[in-house]
């Protein structure tokens, strides 16, 4: 009897308990969720297919019209009418587009474009930080200035209190 009480718990620990442990089950879904259907074989086929192409071109600077023509569609649309607008527009490529065409590069290619972000970064700073001094002192000598020529106490302007002067007495 105690056998079989012992072989009825053990099953019970494999079947309930030892399969939660090992695939916890998630929360339960909430109200108004519906489940997405199963993708036929064929459906995950043709993803696959698509997104291998994409993950392929992804690797070339410009994807083309070939790989995507409803977005160079829309390109096109916004191009025209900012062309009639503007006339010839340039484009230059952006910081992350020059990080990337490096990184496929590799590392010699890489470090000058690193080098050339972080110098540039620098020298912006350098400018920024003289900027912010210059105006400092320009700020700093109006204000010695205009201390300087209050010296003389002019009526309708408020004395300055010294750290030697003693406070005022409470008014009674």
């Amino acid at each position: 009897m105690k056998f079989r009480v012992v072989c009825r718990k053990l099953y019970d620990y494999v079947r309930y308990d030892l399969r939660e442990i090992a695939f916890p089950s998630s929360l339960p879904d909430p109200p108004g969720y519906k489940p997405r259907p199963k993708l036929t074989l064929n459906e995950k086929w043709c993803i696959l297919k698509e997104a291998t192409r994409l993950y392929a071109a992804s690797w070339v600077r410009d994807i083309g019209p070939e790989l995507r023509p409803n977005d160079y569609k829309k390109v096109k649309e916004e191009s025209s009418s900012s062309k009639s607008e503007e006339g010839k527009t340039t484009s230059e490529p952006t910081v992350l587009e020059d990080l990337a065409v490096a990184a496929r590069g590799g590392a010699e290619t890489l470090k000058p474009a690193l080098r050339r972000i972080y110098m540039t970064r620098a020298s912006t700073y350098t400018s920024a930080v003289k900027n912010y001094v210059e105006t400092y002192q320009e700020g700093l000598k109006d204000v010695l200035d205009e201390k300087v020529a209050g010296k003389g106490h002019q009526p309708g302007s408020e004395p300055t209190k010294s750290s030697t002067s003693p406070p005022p007495p409470p008014p009674s």
